[in-house]
């Protein structure tokens, strides 16, 4: 029933209503002429602005009260007393229940009749039946009187109505920053999750397959071992450097760190083959400029591939990689050998699920699984977002052809070197 209320409000909502009644009631005394009523009333009416808040239904319980007496005790005319009835109205608009809203707003209706029918209705059949003239001006002034009175009421409803409504407003906005601010955050957070996989992912796995190759030929060639640990040694160093830019930028609110891009695939190609890999790259078409983000998708999704055909694929075959260009984009496809008699994999990590949403994220589209003894990731970057996958492709002669997705990964040809890939 009653609303929890701060001491500073309290102390506002029992100080403003005292401090009205202390400045009104010696004229109400005045005016009273030996009849306590208006003064009473006033005092029952700052009672009710001091429950405004606290309590509206109860306010407005106490004003109906007062106001019923005030009437039974036959004052002449409402006094000043009666404006505070404006407040309590407010009050039920702006902080009461759906039920004390429309109990005020109903009031409002029911109180302008009262206050007509007070005026002009009782004394009009205090003093007998009147003729017609004055019935007709009795109930045209009554008239005008419901009107006034029940535009200031209404008024004073409303503006509680709108004060209610703004605060909902303001509180729905934060609400609703709040959910946007979180999204991003989570976005933010999936992406350095995401970025954190492909650095840790493909380094642990040139680590690993550096160290059991120093391994076997520790005896045989150790000058082998030492090229294979300066290889660790440099990859570990990159990948800390490379988590702790993802790490500063979970901590602090900074802009985009430098990000590898597509010039940086060569010093990619470079590790994965002194880890063992080998790899022939071809392609067609000319070179496109692409924006930050897709250049680091592109780049991302060659990284991933390649460290799987390290860790699942047969390293007696090479990754092969295809780099079509088409004047909308680029089809990029990397084929790697399974290995003989390999179970499928039933619980596929995080790594095609991540390629996948990085090709989506810059307007493209990724596929990946077994086509007969390989397994192939094919995938469109469009140049600019928007740009539909199925763009017309050209090879090295300028002829126009229409790549098909579900073609086999074609060997490479002479004529593949002598576009490497960017």
């Amino acid at each position: 029933m009653f609303r929890p209320l701060t001491r500073t409000q309290l102390t506002v909502d029992i100080a403003v209503p005292a401090g009205i009644v202390v400045v009104f009631i010696w004229p109400a005394l005045l005016l009273a002429s030996g009849m306590p009523a208006e003064p009473l009333a006033l005092i029952g009416f700052g009672i009710a602005l001091v429950f405004r808040r606290l309590a509206p239904g109860l306010a407005l319980g106490i004003t109906w009260a007062v106001a019923i007496l005030e009437m039974l005790a036959r004052i002449p005319s409402p006094g000043p007393s009666n404006l505070l009835i404006l407040g309590v109205l407010f009050a039920t608009a702006a902080h009461g229940t759906r039920l004390v809203r429309w109990m005020g707003f109903a009031s409002s209706f029911l109180g302008a009749f009262c206050v007509a029918f007070y005026i002009q209705i009782v004394p009009m059949l205090s003093n007998g039946m009147p003729g017609l003239g004055d019935a007709a001006r009795y109930l045209l002034v009554g008239g005008f009187l419901f009107g006034a009175a029940l535009a200031g009421f209404l008024l004073s409803w409303t503006a509680g109505l709108l004060m209610t409504i703004g605060l909902r407003a303001r509180v729905s906005r934060a609400q609703a920053a709040a959910a946007s601010y979180e999204v991003i955050a989570e976005q933010e957070r999936t992406r350095i999750a995401r970025d954190m996989h492909d650095v840790v992912a493909h380094s642990l796995a040139v680590v690993i397959a550096q160290a059991d190759g120093a391994r076997y030929l520790r005896k045989t060639d150790p000058e082998a071992v030492d090229e294979a640990l300066t290889t660790i040694a440099s990859t570990s160093r990159e990948a800390l450097a490379d988590v702790r830019v993802l790490l500063a930028q979970l901590r602090h609110k900074q802009g985009d760190a430098p990000q590898p891009a597509i010039a940086d695939l060569e010093r990619l190609y470079e590790q994965m083959r002194a880890s063992g890999l080998a790899i022939e790259v071809g392609g067609s078409g000319v070179a496109l400029p692409f924006p930050t983000p897709t250049q680091l998708a592109i780049y991302r999704i060659v990284q991933e591939s390649m460290t799987n055909a390290l860790r699942h694929g047969d390293p007696a075959e090479a990754v092969q990689l295809r780099f079509d260009w088409a004047p909308g984009g680029l089809h990029l496809s990397i084929a790697s050998a399974l290995r003989p008699n390999a179970a499928p994999n039933a619980h596929p990590g995080h790594g095609l699920a991540g390629m996948t949403e990085r090709a989506n994220l810059v307007g493209g589209t990724l596929s990946a699984g077994a086509e007969g003894a390989r397994f192939v990731v094919r995938a469109w970057l469009p140049a600019e977002a928007g740009t539909p996958a199925g763009a017309v492709a050209f090879d090295a002669g300028a002829r126009a052809t229409t790549p098909n997705p579900d073609a086999p990964f074609p060997a490479p040809t002479p004529a593949d070197e002598r576009h490497p890939a960017p």
